[in-house]
């Protein structure tokens, strides 16, 4: 399902309830500045005429004090709106970002981390960048009904001067818009690179390729200074634009009012307001200044919408069922009676050379168990040049063990990731305990399902945290006591609320805090190499403690000795399972023999 782009509008209305008194105070500030040169037209024409300058002096002060009071509005609920956008934004990124594991990849890490930061930062502008806008546009607007009221001839040629000033910033801001995206595209691309490097911090300094990687990351500096030029270059055009259309516009008014003047229609007070109004309706200065700030902030927004528009993993409100069943015995599809599912599963049966359909007997592994029943019916995922998997169809009985076996990109991973809904199948459908996986809700699909990974990523604030987040320390401390963690969080300064940055681990001690993690699963884990940096003996104490809980488990492994312990064996080629069955049935084929050697 693909989810609403993030549209420009959608960040403005964010900001609906500080925008009105945003707008507000920018109105008033406005009004105040188009009212200020008709008090000092009027203070001028009373000093003049003898009558006392006083009240209008007085009036024009408090508009320069109101002008004053605005500002500091303005630029207080401006930061705060601003502020509160960027907050949500980046909320809601991230929120995006975690919920497409499978697709995240198709965005390098710095290039995200560049968006959720500076982007966000540039796309929160939208909002009080509209209102600044339109307060941009009220002086010249207002300026050119003052002159309507003043005289209709000097509106007239105030017109054909703006008009020049409108096409100057038409093309400012077209120029502005294609230098903000460029310059936020290269900046991205900078942060990617160099979140790869520090990543691989340690190969560069190994092989002594410092400098080489350095040129690599800043290699688009001069792309970036060249976009960031060509933003300037449009400023100045505009400015330089400006310096004809904005003085043409005011000396157009200027030699139209004295004229009026010669033949008695204006005041001297009333000059000087036509002049002020003039100047204040062609200048340029706060007009370039938001339109840059949109410019910026519609390109950002676009970025962020670009990860917006990944579909997200949606989830279901079902449980799963809680009844009890014998060993092997598969339910019914919804819909189906007990017949029709037994004809569906035999023609998959014999679309699928070597695939079992009703699982295996039971083999060296756990006993089986009346839940965690896992089916794959016709597993189907796209990749970007062909399938990752392809009609991929087998059963794995409640409480057995399947080792998934394959050589490099026969898509064992994606398996893994299909198995524990990491991600959805472009095709086909996975069932735990009968029930489709995109049919559970949220918290069913991770209280049945646990993942553990070969490289877990660790978050949290404590070592309890990465174990266990949210659970009780109970739970958590059971689970580190199953997968022989507990020992090694014990030695720790502050045990299990020792800082998770300040926990000295190896490679398979963070296998085992990520096992932790996936302890809480109640049917089914999927594990892929999980336990490949552990030694024999605590990858054997861990399968033992697996197999005594009864979890339906699997394993995506690379050594013989955990396939040879598995109930069956599944065995991916080229995203298709070749075979599936008893390792010791496998063994004879000497090409399955050559996976674990490869």
């Amino acid at each position: 399902m693909t989810a609403p782009a993030l549209a420009f509008g959608t960040v403005v209305r964010r900001s609906r309830r500080t925008l009105p008194l945003l707008g507000a105070s920018a109105l008033a500030g406005t009004l105040s500045l188009l009212a200020l040169p008709l008090a000092l037209a009027n203070a001028i024409d009373s000093a003049v005429a003898g009558r006392g300058a006083q009240t209008w002096t007085w009036i024009a002060a408090a508009l320069i004090l109101l002008g004053v009071a605005c500002d500091l509005v303005d630029a207080f609920t401006e930061t705060t709106c601003t502020a509160d956008a960027a907050a949500w934004l980046r909320r809601g990124l991230v929120r995006r970002m975690l919920g497409i594991p499978h697709r995240i990849r198709e965005f390098d890490t710095g290039d995200l981390v560049a968006r959720t930061s500076a982007g966000a930062a540039d796309a929160a502008q939208a909002g009080p960048g509209v209102i600044g806008g339109l307060a941009a546009a009220l002086p010249p607007v207002g300026a050119l009904g003052m002159l309507l009221w003043l005289d209709w001839t000097l509106a007239l040629a105030f017109a054909i001067g703006l008009a020049l000033v409108a096409m100057v910033l038409r093309l400012f801001a077209k120029e502005t818009a294609a230098a903000a995206m460029a310059y936020q595209r290269a900046q991205g691309t900078m942060a990617a690179r160099l979140t790869e490097a520090i990543g691989g911090r340690r190969t560069i300094a190994a092989a002594g390729t410092v400098d080489t990687e350095t040129e690599r990351v800043l290699s688009d500096l001069p792309e970036l200074a060249e976009h960031g030029k060509a933003s300037w270059r449009a400023l100045s055009a505009a400015g330089a634009r400006a310096a004809v259309a904005g003085p043409l516009a005011t000396v157009g008014v200027l030699a139209v009012a004295g004229i009026l003047v010669g033949h008695g229609r204006m005041s001297a007070g009333e000059v000087l307001a036509a002049g002020q109004y003039a100047m204040l309706g062609a200048g340029l200065g706060s007009l370039t200044g938001v339109l840059g700030v949109l410019a910026r902030a519609k390109a950002a927004v676009a970025r962020l919408g670009e990860v917006h528009a990944v579909p997200v993993l949606e989830y279901g409100d079902r449980t799963l069922p809680q009844g009890t069943r014998t060993n092997g015995e598969q339910p019914a599809r919804e819909g189906e009676d007990t017949g029709s599912a037994g004809a569906a599963r035999t023609d998959r049966s014999a679309k699928a050379a070597s695939v079992p359909s009703q699982g295996l007997p039971a083999g060296p592994g756990a006993p089986h168990s009346t839940h965690g029943l896992l089916e794959l019916r016709a597993v189907t995922v796209e990749g970007p040049t062909g399938p990752l998997l392809e009609d991929v169809t087998f059963t794995v009985p409640g409480g057995a063990v399947a080792a998934v076996v394959g050589a490099s990109g026969s898509g064992k991973s994606v398996l893994a990731a299909v198995a524990s809904r990491l991600r959805d199948p472009d095709r086909g459908e996975v069932r735990l305990d009968g029930v489709p996986l995109h049919h559970l809700s949220s918290e069913a699909l991770r209280d049945a399902v646990g993942t553990a990974s070969e490289r877990p990523a660790l978050a949290g604030a404590t070592l309890a945290d990465a174990m266990g987040p949210g659970r009780p320390r109970e739970a958590v401390t059971a689970a580190a006591a199953a997968v022989g963690a507990d020992g090694f969080a014990e030695r720790l300064p502050d045990r299990y609320d020792t800082p998770l940055d300040q926990v000295p681990m190896s490679g398979g001690e963070a296998q085992r805090i990520g096992l932790a993690r996936a302890w809480r699963a109640e049917r089914l884990l999927v594990l892929d190499d999980a336990t490949a940096a552990l030694d024999a003996v605590s990858e054997l104490r861990i399968a033992e403690a697996l197999a005594a809980s009864g979890r339906t488990r699997l394993v995506v492994t690379h050594q013989v000795r955990v396939a040879a312990q598995a109930d069956m064996v599944v065995w991916l080629e080229a995203g298709a399972v070749r075979a599936a069955g008893p390792h010791r049935t496998l063994w004879a084929d000497p090409d399955y023999r050559e996976v674990f050697y490869q």
